[in-house]
């Protein structure tokens, strides 16, 4: 009896393990991408990337408009030039850091205008069905027949180029694909039990589309939607380098590597700075917006 007495004191004196913390999605979502070294290193670089270019008017060295032909196509390090010259003598590092103010925001904000309609008219088609569901998504397959690229070119050309009929040129070529997803992701939600449960309790049609349908499609609507501002990024570029975007003498990563091309045998370091610009910024966005896809996968 004494045996078993301590035995039991013993048990009881012993330190009781925590329960394991319960997290909810977004908490398993955040501690998903705390721990996934890749999608942390590549944010860390693409927020640095952003608040360099935001703050641009107080970390650039020098004007970025000023021209000096004396000093032109001059290397790394040149007499304070911590990135060289270009083709009009204008500092590389200050010119940099404005255009991609520039290139970011024709990267950007296209996507979430684009999100914002073609998501709402995807949700809208996918939830609805029958002949809403029909006008809807044959109008967005007559733009999405279209490589994006040329659509890109032809619209942006139509209209005559500039920042402003770049962006609209962008945000329709991304309407449709968007769309598309939102319908997708909708027409499933819809179908589920708790849907028909909803319905069956008497719940107005725009409560069951606000508290059952969007918070489940939204997700990958987000995660589509983040992996086209890269190539949103690279159109605005390709736009800007055939001169359908930004024009002269604004600093814009396409712009640039167009007006130095004919550098490249003579400072191909500083030629290439731009295109590697655009390459970190959307190797960033894209290994970002895997990492957010897994980290937001349930099934895993």
């Amino acid at each position: 009896m004494s045996t078993a007495v301590s035995d039991k004191a013993a048990v009881s004196a012993a330190p009781v393990m925590d329960a394991p913390k319960q997290r909810g999605y977004w908490g398993t979502v955040g501690y998903r991408l705390r721990h996934d070294p890749v999608t942390l290193f590549f944010g860390v670089l693409l927020i640095t990337i952003i608040l360099s270019a935001a703050f641009a008017p107080w970390l650039a060295p020098l004007d970025p408009y000023r021209e000096s032909i004396v000093r032109r196509l001059k290397p790394i390090g040149y007499m304070g030039y911590l990135l060289g010259t270009d083709e009009l003598g204008r500092d590389m590092l200050s010119r940099l850091l404005y255009g991609g103010r520039i290139t970011l925001t024709m990267g950007m904000l296209p996507v979430v205008i684009a999100t914002l309609l073609g998501g709402g008219l995807g949700v809208i088609a996918g939830f609805a069905g029958g002949i809403i569901n029909t006008a809807i998504m044959r109008t967005m397959d007559v733009f999405y027949a279209f490589p994006s690229v040329l659509l890109a070119v032809a619209i942006s050309g139509a209209m005559g180029g500039g920042v402003g009929n770049g962006m609209i040129a962008l945000t329709l070529v991304f309407i449709p694909p968007l769309c598309r997803v939102a319908e997708t992701a909708t027409t499933q939600v819809r179908n589920l039990d708790f849907v028909d449960a909803a319905r069956a309790t008497g719940a107005p049609t725009h409560m069951v589309l606000r508290h059952h349908v969007l918070g489940n499609v939204l997700g990958p609507i987000l995660i589509y939607a983040s992996s086209l501002i890269s190539v949103s990024i690279i159109l605005a570029s390709g736009l800007s380098f055939l001169g359908l975007g930004v024009k002269p003498p604004e600093p814009d990563w396409g712009l640039m590597l167009n007006s130095l091309r004919q550098a490249i045998y003579v400072s191909p370091l500083v030629a290439a700075m731009p295109g590697i610009a655009i390459f970190l910024t959307s190797v960033s966005l894209n290994m970002v917006s895997d990492g957010l896809r897994s980290a937001m996968d349930v099934r895993s």
